[in-house]
């Protein structure tokens, strides 16, 4: 462990007081309300260009910056979409989903934060973010339920909005139904005439969210042939993939579907340093498309998913927030497609 050294603590300089809108006003020779106005953005007041550029300079000046727990007040809400952090392993696509969206909320006037709730679950949770007086709260996964929305919507949320399996009474809905991933490489393995599939299950807590229904997609889609299934439990370490590899020929598989590209990429190094050829012993295909797939030797198979885009999602939450009292939105929107390559 490589320890931090000790600094010695500098004696702090005289604490400036903080600025206030009145300096600025002062400052520019405005009155405050003409500073609200213009820090503000208020369409409903002209304001000249000059006059608005003389309390830009003035705020940057001073170093001020509207107070957001006072606007909040006063509007009766604030702008603020609140996203918890997910509290699995999360690879490209989500970041990918999630600047996209954070881009499209913020061209609508919201600021979107990740909160951090490792420890909190359920109703314990929606309480910690309702402290923080979210406009809106958007939850990834199944981390909050019919009670949890309640709390939120009493605390003064005007949108909460599921990205999960299931709906939840009183929430907006995006439905993700991962089966669906599963399923198509499955039929995908069996139409290029594999018929011995395992498939990877990740040992990490909380993947079994993706895992399992991407398990039940495979088995679905193996309904009325002779193929059969074999789970293969695995941790992401290259240890582990190793033990895998040297026992897989025991296992008497043709194919595997290791659950994304990111283990896919593990089995299948761990495979070819075994002399397991791919994939003329043992086709493989993962999921979630990723560019690295595509530079490995051979060419990695993958399920493309199609997310609903950033600015879809960031209308809705402006929506939900415009209608609070409209009745809630359900929507269908993972979709799966495979992308054929060398590896299968």
């Amino acid at each position: 462990m490589v320890q931090i050294p000790k600094q010695p603590i500098p004696a702090s300089p005289a604490q400036r007081p903080v600025p206030t809108s009145a300096d600025v006003a002062r400052l520019a020779g405005v009155s405050r309300a003409t500073v609200s106005y213009v820090l503000n953005n208020t369409s409903a007041v002209r304001i000249s260009e000059p006059t608005r550029r003389r309390v830009h300079e003035a705020a940057k000046e001073l170093g001020y910056v509207p107070h957001a727990a006072a606007r909040s007040l006063r509007a009766g809400h604030s702008r603020m979409v609140l996203m918890p952090a997910p509290t699995v392993p999360v690879g490209p696509l989500y970041s990918q989903f999630f600047n996209e969206l954070q881009w499209a909320l913020g061209r609508l006037d919201y600021t979107v934060v990740q909160y951090g709730s490792v420890g909190l679950h359920g109703d314990e949770a929606a309480r910690a973010w309702a402290e923080l007086r979210p406009v809106a709260v958007l939850v990834p996964g199944s981390g909050v339920g019919p009670q949890g929305v309640a709390v939120l919507k009493r605390s003064g949320a005007r949108a909460v909005v599921t990205l999960g399996p299931e709906r939840v009474e009183g929430a907006h809905t995006l439905l993700m139904d991962h089966s669906k991933v599963g399923h198509s490489a499955g039929a995908h393995l069996v139409a290029r005439g594999r018929r011995r599939i395992g498939v990877v299950v990740p040992e990490e807590p909380g993947l079994e969210l993706f895992s399992q229904p991407r398990l039940e997609g495979v088995r679905r889609s193996l309904h009325d042939t002779d193929a059969t299934v074999t789970e293969l439990p695995l941790a992401y370490e290259e240890a582990a993939a190793a033990r895998l590899a040297a026992r897989w020929r025991t296992l008497g598989l043709d194919a595997v579907f290791a659950f994304n590209d990111e283990y896919a990429m593990l089995l299948m190094r761990a495979l070819q340093d075994e002399g397991i050829g791919v994939p003329d012993e043992t086709a493989v295909i993962g999921a979630d498309d990723l560019m690295l797939g595509r530079l490995l030797r051979p060419r990695l198979s993958t399920v493309h998913i199609e997310l609903p885009s950033g600015r879809d999602l960031a209308e809705l939450v402006d929506r939900a927030v415009r209608e609070p009292g409209a009745a809630p939105e359900n929507h269908e929107v993972l979709g799966a497609r495979v992308v054929h390559r060398d590896s299968s």
